[in-house]
C-alpha cells in the first residue's frame, strides 16, 4: 500500500472523445507567445547547465516572465523589410554570486536567446529585426542554492517539511517551492493529435522543403460529432513568394498537407481551412518578412499559449501556471505539469481498459515533491471495465513515477522534454 496520498476515482464527465463538441488549439513555435516560451525555456536550461558546470549545483532562478513587444514591417512580394524591430525582454531572477564566484547570468541568457532564435526563426536578423534585452534580478537569499549534482536538496527547513504521521522524505528530494498544482491527461483525442502533429510536421519536414512557410503557424481544431474542422493561420515569408498566384499556391499546399496529416489520425470527415482572413481582391493576405506575426502588432508573453503537453484544451482541466522558464528542480508550476502528463501517458500505455484519464497533482509549500498533498486520478473506463479492475495498477504507476520525480529535472535540463 502506498504511503503517498493517491486517490483514484471515476471522472466527473464523459471522455472528451465522446463529447459532442471539442475545441483544441496549438500556437506554433513562431507565434509571439511561443517565442517567449521557447526563449524563456532555453535560457532556463542554459542557466541550469552553467550552474552545474561552474559550481555543481543548480542555483535559484526563474525566467518565466519573458515578454515580447511587436515590431512593424513592410512585407512585399519578393522581399520587404522590418521597419521597427521586435523587442524581447527576458525577465526573471537568477543567482549571480555564489561562494565567492560571480556568474555572468545575463550574458548566458543573451547567448541562449540568440541561439534559440537563430535556430527556430532564421528569417529574424538578431540585433536588427529583433532586439533582445535582459533584466534578471538577484535570486532570493534563502533559495539561491537549490539542488546539487549529487541529488541533495538544500532547503533549510527540509527536516520540518512533512506531516507528523508520514515518514520523512529522503534528503535527496527537493521541497516544493509553492502550494500549487499541475494537470495532465491521456490519451490524446483524434482532434488533439491532428492539431499537435500538423503544426509539428509543418514546422518540421514541410518547412524544410517549403521555405515560404514561416514558423508562426497557429492551428485550431473543432469537432462537432464526427465532423472535424481545422483552421490554420500560416505566416508566409515574402522573400519566397513572387506574386499573388504563388501565395495562393502556397496556401493550397499547406491545406493539402494538413489534410493528409489528418488522415493518419482519424477516419472522421475533416475539412481544412487556411488563412481564412485573406482577401485577394483587396490584396490583404498573411504575408510577412520574418515568418512571424510578432513583426506586425502581435505581442507575446510566457504562459499565454500552449500548456505543458503542447496544446490548449478547453474541454479539459488545465493549470494556468506557465511551465516554460521555471526552475526545473522544485518549481511545482513546471514539475507537476510535466509529471502529471507523464503519469497519464504511462497509465494509458500500460493499463488496458482506460478510455480517458486526468491526473491532478497538488503540492504544499515545503513538502517533499515526491509526496504531493494529493495525487488525484480521475478515470473513464471502457465499456465492461470497472474502476476496481484498474485501480490498483493505476495507483502503482502513480506511486512509481512520483518516486522518480527528480528524473523530470534531469530530462528538462537535458532538453528531453518540451514545455509548450
Amino acid at each position: 500500500m502506498s504511503q503517498r496520498n493517491i486517490r483514484v476515482e471515476p471522472i466527473d464527465r464523459q471522455a472528451v472523445e465522446d463529447q459532442e463538441v471539442e475545441i483544441v488549439e496549438r500556437k506554433g513555435i513562431g507565434h509571439p507567445d511561443s517565442i517567449c516560451d521557447g526563449v524563456a525555456e532555453s535560457v532556463a536550461r542554459a542557466l541550469a547547465n552553467e550552474y552545474l558546470d561552474r559550481v555543481g549545483t543548480v542555483l535559484h532562478f526563474n525566467t518565466d516572465e519573458t515578454q515580447l513587444v511587436a515590431g512593424e514591417a513592410a512585407p512585399a512580394f519578393g522581399g520587404g523589410e522590418v521597419v521597427d524591430p521586435i523587442y524581447l525582454l527576458i525577465v526573471g531572477r537568477a543567482t549571480k554570486r555564489y561562494e565567492g564566484q560571480t556568474i555572468p547570468t545575463e550574458t548566458i541568457a543573451l547567448r541562449a536567446a540568440r541561439e534559440y532564435l537563430e535556430e527556430t526563426i532564421p528569417q529574424l536578423e538578431y540585433g536588427e529585426d529583433i532586439v533582445v534585452d535582459v533584466k534578471l534580478g538577484e535570486g532570493s537569499g534563502d533559495l539561491q542554492e537549490v539542488f546539487g549534482e549529487d541529488g541533495e536538496a538544500s532547503a533549510s527547513d527540509a527536516s520540518d517539511s512533512t506531516d507528523g504521521d508520514e515518514p520523512s522524505a529522503p534528503v535527496s528530494v527537493p521541497m516544493a517551492n509553492d502550494t500549487s498544482f499541475g494537470v495532465g491527461h491521456a490519451p490524446l483525442t483524434e482532434t488533439e493529435r491532428i492539431v499537435l502533429k500538423a503544426e509539428r510536421r509543418l514546422n518540421g519536414e514541410y518547412a524544410a522543403t517549403n521555405p515560404e512557410l514561416g514558423p508562426d503557424v497557429k492551428i485550431m481544431g473543432k469537432r462537432e460529432g464526427d465532423q472535424i474542422d481545422v483552421t490554420v493561420a500560416a505566416a508566409m515569408v515574402d522573400e519566397y513568394v513572387a506574386d499573388l498566384d504563388e501565395y495562393a499556391d502556397a496556401v493550397e499546399s499547406v491545406r493539402e498537407f494538413v489534410a493528409d496529416v489528418a488522415t493518419d489520425h482519424t477516419d472522421r470527415d475533416v475539412t481544412v481551412h487556411v488563412n481564412t482572413a485573406d482577401d485577394y481582391e483587396e490584396g490583404s493576405i498573411y504575408l510577412t518578412v520574418t515568418g512571424t506575426s510578432a513583426e506586425q502588432g502581435d505581442d507575446g508573453s510566457v504562459g499565454r499559449g500552449n500548456r505543458a503537453n503542447g496544446l490548449i484544451t478547453p474541454n479539459r482541466s488545465m493549470s494556468m501556471e506557465a511551465t516554460s522558464g521555471k526552475n526545473p528542480v522544485n518549481h511545482i508550476g513546471k514539475i507537476y505539469n510535466l509529471l502529471s502528463t507523464s503519469i497519464a501517458e504511462s497509465v494509458v500505455d500500460d493499463v488496458d481498459g482506460i478510455r480517458d484519464l486526468r491526473v491532478r497533482l497538488l503540492s504544499q509549500i515545503g513538502r517533499p515533491i515526491d509526496r504531493p498533498h494529493v495525487a488525484d486520478v480521475h478515470v473513464v473506463t471502457d465499456e465492461g471495465v470497472s474502476l476496481e479492475d484498474v485501480e490498483a495498477d493505476v495507483e502503482a504507476i502513480v506511486d512509481e513515477e512520483l518516486g522518480d520525480v527528480t528524473g523530470i529535472t534531469r530530462q528538462v535540463i537535458d532538453g528531453e522534454l518540451t514545455t509548450f
